[in-house]
């Protein structure tokens, strides 16, 4: 189609993502103004609009949805094509977008950040931290290469790679460090604070405690593990934190952590990426080495 690029792809991908001309602009690292040309040329060429638009935000037509089905197909087509060209380099190298949880952001990715140029000198991390569902939604339009999440995804178009599991553990006011601990059945009944929705982990700590979703209990929410922790300290409630986190988020803050009896809750953590990929034997690799790298940190 004459006239049609990459670019212009690239850019109503981004509308379709982030439903906002300005929030669009800004993760394209262009003006708003020139967003919005991009997307009128592209309408030309297509023959129709793509995207309603509202005051606050903008919605696809059926033609903008049937563009962006097929936009995003070629976009990863494109950057499966430059992943072939490293690949035949023989060496793992470039830039490597890679997404990680915010529960396991802080206490793995500086590991990772400081350890990797020993395996991979000419490999260059683009971290990303968020959740699991943005970072689902952006590896499948190609804008990662890699994510370390909770498993399983069970994604299709996804391959998991498992890299260690580990435990949940109750965080109390320091006062409380001699009382019993709370076994599941119990905890509903107490001052639970969880991080917001969207979090997995929010959602693993529901299931344990087996709070559904009709469940008309208040429960405090936080946007940081940090945040729940001091709370705790502050002597408000209880909550949860995986293992990792322990030496970081308790080093100031007046609590006791306890692990619970009998069969613990815990977690698989491990990275996901697109099947297509033609970096999956770099990508197999880099993951055992980022499975020595957690060793090490937790040990």
């Amino acid at each position: 189609m004459k006239g049609l690029t990459l670019k212009q792809l690239r850019y109503f991908t981004a509308l379709a993502q982030y439903g906002h001309f300005g929030r669009a602009a800004d993760a394209c690292s262009i003006s708003q103004p020139a967003l919005s040309l991009q997307i009128k040329e592209l309408e030309a060429i297509m023959g129709g609009p793509l995207v309603e638009r509202a005051p606050r935000e903008v919605r696809l037509t059926a033609l903008g949805e049937d563009l962006l089905e097929r936009s995003q197909g070629i976009l990863q087509q494109v950057e499966e094509l430059g992943d072939l060209a490293r690949r035949r380099t023989g060496a793992f190298s470039g830039r490597l977008r890679i997404g990680v949880i915010p529960t396991v952001a802080p206490y793995l990715l500086p590991s990772i950040i400081k350890s990797l140029p020993e395996r991979y000198p000419n490999l260059r991390l683009e971290p990303k931290e968020t959740v699991t569902q943005s970072l689902v939604h952006e590896l499948l339009a190609s804008r990662l290469d890699v994510a370390i999440v909770a498993l399983p995804i069970s994604t299709p178009a996804l391959r998991e790679f498992a890299l260690f599991d580990e435990e949940f553990l109750l965080v109390r006011p320091a006062s409380d460090a001699d009382l019993p601990i709370p076994d599941a059945g119990a905890l509903p009944t107490m001052q639970l604070l969880l991080l917001e929705e969207g979090h997995c982990f929010r959602d693993q700590a529901l299931s344990f405690c087996e709070i559904t979703g009709g469940d008309t209990r208040p429960v405090m929410e936080g946007s940081s593990l940090s945040t729940l922790v001091q709370m705790v300290s502050a002597g408000i409630g209880i909550t949860l934190i995986p293992e990792m986190a322990r030496a970081f988020e308790t080093r100031s803050a007046d609590v006791s952590l306890s692990r619970f009896n009998g069969k613990p809750p815990s977690r698989t953590i491990g990275m996901v990426w697109r099947k297509t990929n033609p970096l999956n034997d770099d990508l197999m690799a880099l993951g055992a080495v980022i499975r020595k790298i957690a060793e090490i940190n937790r040990a």
